[in-house]
């Protein structure tokens, strides 16, 4: 024989041994040879994984037929007309690369698990069988043709020699037990195979909506769905808007969801792709059960809050997709953090002070403090925590983000609250809208806006970068403290002022405005204060006052009138902001306490001073200044301190604030000192030795500590300058 039909069917063992004999008599055998060749080993079975021929079932990916493009070709045209769109925006080309290929995909696996293959073989039928199989056969496909069974005669054709393995096959839907249990009767065997995960994966609606209906085949929603034969909770549901996954799963999950739901649908299952950052350990490895380098979120929310995980996570996913979370175990008795470390060569993850390997543990591992010497549990999915001893639960420093913006929000929210005594509803008059107020809700509409963009590209990690700069560095350090007088400013008789009226009502506005851009970021903390703010405002609105919603859940996303931003007075605010911080940095410098009255010189044009007189009282608000001053005849008082903005310079007099004459001594102290050791370290650097012989990053130190050194030195001199010569 010249092929190798004489081995077909034979055992891979007996048929490698009939091989070497069949050499060996035809004269090409030399000698056998043992080698030891490394085979990959099952992860559940252990045993052997090798190639092995068997039949396969496919579904067709190319054209199926005249005038139908295919699957693949659909769901690439799905994509190319973007009616489903991916975010980033990059990575639709792996999407369309792989479907570009148009490759049959194999279906079925020969695993114990998954949804079984619904298809039923029938062999050769005895002539004495044949009429009833044929009747029983016919009256099945009048009771259940169409959507329920699909019967196919002489499916894999005839044999060589015109006879027929398998004349009837039959494909029944899921959940028709009674179908399943005919074809058993009359001799029909399942397939033994299960379909492919992926496959099984892209009928998610179906598993959960049910399937489409028609006539002949009413869903199992309801009696009332039966009736109209429509599958009312799967028209309604379906498609949904947006599927939210990981990169590694394009191709698997996201193209084979479109392709099926193209097919049994004839619409797309989502028109938005978000493929979100994947999270790995600090060692950069893939987070896993098996590795034991996953975080547990309860040791995470118990340390840190359940909104400060939410906050921290959100602001991870961003766009380079690859996120480090470097962890460690806190000791339970002296709260000192572990960090974790890789288990010898493997790639699991202990803490770091284990001795050992946590591999086949039959006793629980204990982790040794270095702090405190004692021992306890730790968070691990090798085996089970008592209960009743202490454990080390898991920690990360980046939460620490979440926590602090979360516990900024609360308190900057009560101080709010706790100043609203008093509150009425009531229209605000623009008339009635100071500097500060005008400005922040110019700042809320901005950022209100910005926020709602970014949300709608799924750019979560700016959108919270948006919303807590707003929050924190404008709301709680600039717009609570620049009202607080006006909060004070009671009538004689104890009455809310008018004054005081007006700033309660925006504030009350703009904490709303906040609370609902918050929610989706800080759910909890965002309920929590909604509730407060409406036993105190049930009524409330930034212009005309309305009922406020039961919860912030449900209440609507705050949409801000464009015409409330300003751009020139966000700039004008600027340079406010700019001159308060100056004037503070001048009194850390000199060493001025805060409560010290300070004068202040602005050299500008007359209509930058028109707008520093204007808001004159916010200087002595926050930063105990007066504005003596301001135009362009201005000159530079003696001794006096001074700050560069865009347009003006400012000037602080010094003359009884600080001893000059001995501030100028001390500075100039400073500034040789700083001499000296810039000295030693150019030195060193000027050692050809030393650079050619120390480690790179000594080296780089010094550079970097000179550079330091250096910028000291400077703004020194610039402060002894100031001071004059004397």
């Amino acid at each position: 024989e010249t092929g190798g039909e004489k081995y077909q069917g034979m055992d891979r063992y007996d048929c490698r041994t009939k091989i070497v004999e069949d050499m060996e008599s035809l004269g090409h055998f030399v000698e056998v040879e043992d080698r030891k060749i490394e085979l990959a080993h099952s992860d559940r079975s252990k045993s052997p994984v090798e190639p092995l021929l068997s039949d396969q079932w496919f579904v067709k990916m190319g054209d199926l037929a005249e005038g139908n493009p295919g699957l693949a070709q659909s769901a690439m045209d799905a994509v190319d007309d973007r009616r489903v769109r991916f975010f980033p925006q990059r990575y639709q080309r792996t999407y369309l690369d792989w479907l570009g290929e148009k490759r049959d995909w194999c279906i079925s696996r020969q695993l114990w698990w998954g949804h079984r293959i619904p298809v039923w073989y029938l062999g050769e039928v005895p002539e004495s069988r044949s009429e009833e199989v044929s009747l029983r056969l016919s009256t099945l496909m009048k009771e259940h043709a169409g959507h329920s069974l699909y019967l196919d005669v002489d499916a894999f054709g005839p044999n060589a020699d015109g006879s027929y393995e398998t004349p009837y096959l039959a494909c029944v839907d899921f959940g028709h037990p009674e179908i399943e249990e005919e074809l058993a009767d009359i001799g029909f065997v399942q397939d033994e195979d299960v379909l492919d995960t992926w496959f099984s994966s892209a009928l998610w609606p179906h598993a959960t909506l049910g399937w489409p209906a028609d006539d002949q085949n009413p869903p199992m929603n309801g009696e009332e769905e039966e009736a109209t034969g429509k599958n009312e909770v799967l028209d309604y549901f379906y498609p949904g808007n947006v599927l939210i996954t990981s990169r590694d799963i394009i191709t698997l999950w996201v193209a084979r969801m479109v392709l099926t739901g193209l097919y049994n649908m004839g619409d797309i299952p989502f028109g938005h792709v978000h493929v979100h950052p994947k999270i790995l350990d600090g060692f950069g490895q893939t987070m896993s059960k098996s590795k034991g380098n996953g975080c547990d979120p309860q040791d995470l929310i118990d340390r840190y809050g359940t909104d400060a995980v939410r906050f921290s996570i959100a602001s991870f996913a961003g766009e380079t997709q690859d996120v480090k979370l470097p962890m460690g175990y806190e000791c339970p008795h002296c709260e000192h953090v572990v960090p974790q470390a890789l288990d010898g060569k493997g790639p699991m993850v202990k803490p770091a002070t284990v001795k050992g390997t946590l591999r086949g543990s039959s006793e629980k591992v204990l982790m040794p403090c270095p702090k405190c010497k004692k021992e306890s549990q730790f968070s691990t999915p090798q085996y089970d925590l008592d209960p009743a001893q202490p454990a080390a639960r898991m920690v990360s420093e980046r939460f620490e983000y979440g926590r602090n913006f979360c516990n900024k929000l609360w308190n900057a929210a009560r101080f709010a609250i706790m100043n609203l005594e008093g509150y009425t509803p009531g229209k605000i008059e623009e008339s009635d809208l100071r500097l500060e107020d005008r400005w922040v809700l110019s700042r809320l509409s901005r950022v209100t806006e910005e926020v709602t963009t970014l949300l709608g590209r799924y750019q979560f990690d700016k959108a919270t970068q948006a919303i807590r700069d707003f929050t924190w560095n404008e709301f709680c350090d600039w717009y609570l403290e620049m009202i607080k007088p006006r909060l004070k400013a009671d009538e004689d008789d104890g009455a809310v002022s008018s004054e005081k009226a007006v700033a309660q009502r925006v504030l009350v506005g703009v904490l709303d405005g906040l609370i609902r851009l918050l929610q989706p970021f800080t759910p909890f903390i965002c309920e929590e204060l909604w509730q407060k703010l409406k036993d105190i405002a049930p009524e409330r609105g930034l212009f005309e006052p309305q009922a406020a919603a039961k919860s912030a859940m449900i209440a609507s996303w705050p949409e801000l009138p464009s015409e409330l931003q300003d751009a020139n007075l966000e700039d004008r605010f600027n340079r406010l902001q700019e001159t308060v911080v100056a004037v503070r940095n001048i009194r850390a410098v000199y060493g001025i306490g805060p409560n010290v009255p300070v004068k202040l010189f602005m050299k500008c044009e007359p209509g930058v001073a028109e707008d520093l007189q204007v808001c004159a009282d916010q200087f002595e608000n926050l930063a105990k200044t007066v504005l003596e001053a301001a135009g362009a005849e201005i000159d530079r008082p003696a001794a006096s301190a001074s700050f560069n903005l865009k347009d003006a310079d400012g000037f602080v007099p010094l003359e009884g604030l600080v001893d000059v004459a001995a501030e100028r001594e001390r500075q100039k102290k400073e500034a040789d000192k700083l001499r000296g050791f810039i000295k030693g370290h150019s030195g060193k650097l000027k050692n050809e030795k030393f650079v050619s012989n120390a480690p790179e990053k000594v080296v780089a130190e010094v550079r970097e500590t000179l550079a330091g050194l250096e910028k000291q030195l400077e703004s020194v001199e610039a402060v002894i300058a100031q001071l004059g010569d004397g």
